[in-house]
């Protein structure tokens, strides 16, 4: 079967299948939660644009991940929605994996690439009638809390898509992991297509995303058997390949790290963290840096882009109000609050999650308060971002801001935060605001967006951000410190020189010397336009991972 409507560029002819959970490919496509689906989406958008051998591999999540609401007292509130997509493809194959020792049946759907300009995407679905309801459900909904659900998504994106693929005769001779969840396919190439562990790692290659636990999934290894996360070998086969002779726990991304040929890290800090990280691992591939980027197609404002080029500041500023204007209606639709184009803009938009510290910007109250009220310089503070909806202490830092947001006119709470909102916020905001704590961002792609789009990043100096910042030219940077400082000690220095900063640098420039700000606006959004662009990351790949 051809999966492609384009021509394949012969420098970028070896086959390739992407695995990954999720991929933020459009607003109408609900199967992504963040950051990691960000990611997969331009990539696969990038390898539509240079013409590559690259099919998707995904699951189609009936539910996708959840709903933002809000209560009557408009806190956050998580509501499930089941999906539809006439524009999917339903493909003639009949597949099934073993899941508990029970087999369930596996739909797959087409995404052609002339539907939303992507490489063709292949998902899966349990959600179907020949499935009792468990079987059903594991495909409901994205990264589900209940462990034995999480592993069957797993067994059916890494054992359910190799097997479509062999279905439909797609021969494969790299399969890419975006993060440890596919690992399965490992098992089910195993001796079925490749008949020694050496020779399966010749087609087998690993992207780890994250140093934080929650990426980096460890489960009991006879649990994972009896789930049939091995493809029905024996335990003792699976412990003798993955060199698992002692203990019970199992790490996917340390079974991933013995499994391929090569793998990466996502930023050169994150390349030294992961390296320090998994250094113990007997048998371990080795670990390279390739930086992740953004499609800047999708992304960009084209007009501020034409501004740019044309060297037109007064364009620029015109174009990047009115940005801020069509924001600014999103605002009031959900706030009932009226911001003003002419005042600076700060936004902090991405997942929720206690070491991105989303509150970091109220650490020390009364200075906070000071800002907001602030009549010789304003500020507009915007929130957005969608937290883990059974992470309680994440939802109650996003409810805190929405109880704080009722008294100050001049700062914003918003739902809804997913790929239309992404790109408004990104496009109409002055400051991109990420304070993550220090060697706990791997990359943290929003920030290359926002600065596509002229608003300009203000950052801890960690992920992509130090490949990229120039301070006070391009960006502003948050002086590093000890990573082994106390939590508490690294919020208190962090806030002090992030609202030094804040007060004494951006906010004058802001409002005193436009031509100053002009020029960092241009520098950041002529910066980051190749670097940090999919279509380099795309090409890295093939050339430093798939051929060689």
């Amino acid at each position: 079967m051809n999966l492609f409507s384009y021509d394949i560029d012969e420098r970028y002819s070896t086959s390739v299948a992407y695995f990954s959970m999720e991929f933020a490919i459009d607003q109408a496509l609900k199967i992504y939660s963040g950051g990691l689906g960000f990611l997969a989406g331009s990539h696969m958008r990038s390898a539509y644009d240079l013409k590559q051998n690259v099919v998707g591999i995904g699951l189609l999540w009936s539910f996708g991940y959840y709903d933002q609401a809000r209560n009557e007292d408009r806190t956050l509130k998580p509501i499930y929605t089941r999906k539809f997509y006439y524009f999917l493809e339903e493909l003639d194959v009949h597949v099934t994996v073993k899941v508990h020792n029970e087999d369930v049946r596996v739909k797959a759907f087409l995404l052609r690439p002339e539907v939303f300009g992507t490489a063709p995407m292949i998902l899966l679905s349990t959600d179907t009638d020949e499935n009792d309801y468990l079987g059903r459900t594991i495909t409901h909904k994205l990264y589900d809390g209940n462990e034995h659900t999480r592993v069957a998504q797993e067994i059916v994106l890494g054992i359910g898509g190799t097997k479509v693929l062999e279905a439909i005769n797609h021969e494969v001779d790299i399969y890419h992991m975006n993060e440890g969840h596919a690992l399965p396919l490992v098992y089910e190439l195993y001796h079925k297509h490749y008949q020694t562990m050496d020779d399966v790692r010749k087609h087998v290659v690993f992207t780890t995303h994250t140093p934080e636990a929650a990426g980096n999934e460890i489960h009991n290894i006879n649990f994972l058997h009896e789930m049939g996360f091995f493809a029905e070998h024996p335990l003792e086969t699976i412990r003798e390949i993955m060199g698992y002779h002692d203990g019970d726990d199992f790490s996917l991304t340390v079974g991933a790290l013995r499994s391929a040929k090569i793998a990466n890290a996502v930023s050169k800090i994150h390349g030294v963290v992961a390296n320090d990280m998994w250094e113990h691992v007997a048998d371990s591939c080795e670990i390279i840096s390739i930086t992740n980027a953004q499609n800047k197609k999708f992304w960009t404002d084209k007009t501020l882009v034409r501004a740019l080029d044309e060297h037109e500041d007064y364009e620029l500023l015109a174009r990047k109000k009115h940005l801020k204007k069509i924001l600014f209606d999103v605002v009031a639709d959900q706030t009932g609050k009226m911001f003003d184009p002419d005042i600076l803009t700060i936004v902090w938009a991405r997942r929720f999650a206690e070491y991105k510290r989303p509150g970091l910007l109220k650490y020390d109250l009364e200075r906070f308060v000071k800002l907001i009220k602030n009549t010789e310089m304003p500020v507009q503070i915007i929130w957005a971002g969608k937290p883990y909806p059974t992470d309680f202490g994440a939802i109650d830092i996003f409810n805190d801001l929405i109880d704080i947001s009722h008294y100050y006119k001049n700062i914003a709470v918003l739902i809804g935060y997913e790929l239309t909102l992404s790109r408004l916020l990104k496009q109409g905001s002055d400051i991109w605001l990420n304070t993550p704590r220090i060697t706990r961002e791997a990359s943290g792609t929003s920030g290359m967006t926002a600065s596509m789009n002229g608003s300009i990043h203000f950052s801890i100096d960690d992920g992509w951000h130090p490949e990229f910042a120039k301070d006070g030219k391009n960006a502003f940077t948050i002086p590093a410190l000890d990573y082994r400082l106390p939590n508490a000690e690294q919020d208190r220095l962090d806030n002090k020189h992030m609202m030094d900063i804040l007060e004494e640098r951006i906010l004058p420039t802001y409002y005193k010397d436009t031509r100053q700000w002009v020029t960092i606006m241009k520098n950041a959004m002529s910066d980051v336009e190749i670097d940090f662009d999919s279509g380099r990351m795309a090409a890295e790949y093939y050339e430093r991972m798939f051929t060689v």
